[in-house]
């Protein structure tokens, strides 16, 4: 019975391993991207990117044009509310 323990546990071990690194990751740069070297480090990296999307024509590393839109969605809601009122107004 122990050695069936051992031997299940030995075998799935990995997977343990892997969801506490995949957790511990992620708390991580949740609390890094807020720091000033965290703040550094994403703006090198978008300015590497953009290097490639011009350097090589890499389109497929640049973001949607429509991207901020799911990013803030509040804000988009009241620019399109109150692009709604500007014609509107135009209109009259």
């Amino acid at each position: 019975m122990v050695e069936t323990i051992t031997r299940m546990f030995g075998d799935t071990l990995w997977i343990y391993t892997a969801i506490a690194g995949a957790l511990l990751g992620a708390a991580f740069l949740a609390w890094f991207k807020e720091t000033n070297m965290g703040i550094w480090s994403y703006g090198l990296f978008d300015r590497t990117l953009d290097f490639l999307v011009n350097r090589w024509g890499w389109t497929w590393l640049q973001e949607p044009p429509e991207a901020w839109r799911k990013k803030y969605p509040k804000m988009t809601k009241k620019i399109d509310e109150l692009e709604t009122r500007i014609k509107e107004l135009e209109k009259q």
